[in-house]
């Protein structure tokens, strides 16, 4: 393996992407995780690990870690060492990279590590990290900007087959998250897929439930919960996405620009 010990801070559905292509290119990662994941996308959610204590991604293993120098030794063993740590932790990690997607920076420094990356709206490169990568969907998608700042957040979920805003669930009050349905579940139109603080969260039209947070948490009004995919495919609720791979090739292409240097 290389040397080059890579720290992400965010193990969600798009930081598994980044993590995939970074270990299938070789490179140890380590992942830092809240207490309680607000993932989503948990089924493709390195984050998982965390409740789960294990937990696999398309042959790529993650595993929940005691302390810093635990997870750098899974990372060093080829597998993905998942810390529970808001904070940096002060593992040595020649490579950081900002992966939560807060879209701001929430306390990311350019002099983190060697090589600082911004993952989406919120970083300026040359200010507080050393590269950004573009996460809107559209022509830009995985690019990685070295001067500059990816496109400022739109606040509208990308389209997908006709379906925009209307795919993510929200809670509409605070208070903890019971789920009557789960994953992978095809539902209809108005079909009760749960509560949050004892009112009741529908399917906004016909399709497949591609993500929901995990049961028990406790969120707070307004907060993204679920995930509505129209497109009826079960299998991909179980695949990275097109999006995070993208954005995971940018990272690794980031990482070879500047490990080549």
């Amino acid at each position: 393996m290389p040397p080059d010990l890579c720290l992400l801070r965010g193990g969600g559905d798009l930081a598994t992407g980044i993590v995939w292509r970074l270990t299938r290119a070789g490179w140890p990662v380590v992942v830092c995780e809240l207490p309680e994941p607000l993932t989503v996308r948990r089924s493709v959610a390195v984050s998982s690990a965390v409740r789960e204590g294990a937990f696999e991604v398309e042959g790529m293993r993650a595993e929940l870690a005691a302390s810093a120098d635990e997870a750098a030794t899974l990372a060093r063993a080829g597998v993905v060492g998942v810390l529970v740590s808001p904070e940096l932790p002060p593992i040595g990690a020649d490579v950081v990279i900002d992966a939560r997607v807060a879209k701001r920076n929430i306390d990311t420094s350019l002099h983190d590590a060697d090589l600082v990356i911004g993952v989406g709206p919120g970083f300026t490169a040359g200010i507080d990290c050393d590269a950004v990568v573009e996460t809107e969907r559209g022509h830009h998608l995985g690019r990685v900007f070295w001067n500059g700042a990816a496109a400022a957040d739109t606040g509208t979920p990308g389209i997908v087959a006709g379906k925009g805003a209307e795919r993510v669930l929200r809670a509409e009050a605070g208070g903890l998250v019971a789920w009557q349905a789960a994953i992978g579940d095809l539902v209809d139109k108005g079909q009760m897929l749960g509560a949050v603080g004892g009112m009741g969260i529908t399917a906004p039209f016909e399709g497949l439930v591609r993500g929901l947070i995990a049961d028990g948490v406790e969120v707070g009004r307004g907060m993204k919960i679920g995930d509505i995919d129209p497109r009826p495919d079960p299998a991909a609720c179980f695949e990275i996405s097109d999006k995070a791979l993208s954005v995971g090739g940018g990272v690794l292409e980031a990482v070879l620009t500047w490990s080549n240097r």
